[in-house]
């Protein structure tokens, strides 16, 4: 199950509305950090795959979603559980820390 695309129409029903955890990617094309760890993301979404759902949200087509969040730098990923921000981290990682960030929150 590779990360799937939301925007700031979807996100409350891919996000908010999950009966599973859901990490936001939240990223833009220009951003070499984020790049770095898309691979990682798309690795980690087949592991978790129906346990834990990972969604990638382009800031640069779809501002009022981190503006409401208030994402100030990108990558910035954000968990959430039972539609609440349970955790979240800026900036990149090795794929090892990002499975651990994930495993602690949920």
């Amino acid at each position: 199950m590779a990360t799937t695309a939301v925007t700031d129409a979807t996100f409350e029903t891919e996000v908010i509305q999950s009966d599973i955890p859901v990490v936001v990617d939240f990223w833009a094309e220009w951003c070499g950090p984020c790049k770095q760890i898309g691979p990682a993301l798309e690795e980690l979404s087949d592991e978790y795959a129906g346990r834990v759902k990972i969604v990638k949200l382009n800031v640069d087509e779809n501002g009022a979603t981190p503006m409401q969040l208030g994402v100030r730098g990108i990558p910035a990923l954000f968990m959430f559980n039972g539609g609440e921000v349970v955790s979240n981290k800026v900036g990149a990682a090795p794929k090892a820390a990002l499975q651990k960030w994930i495993d602690d929150a949920v």
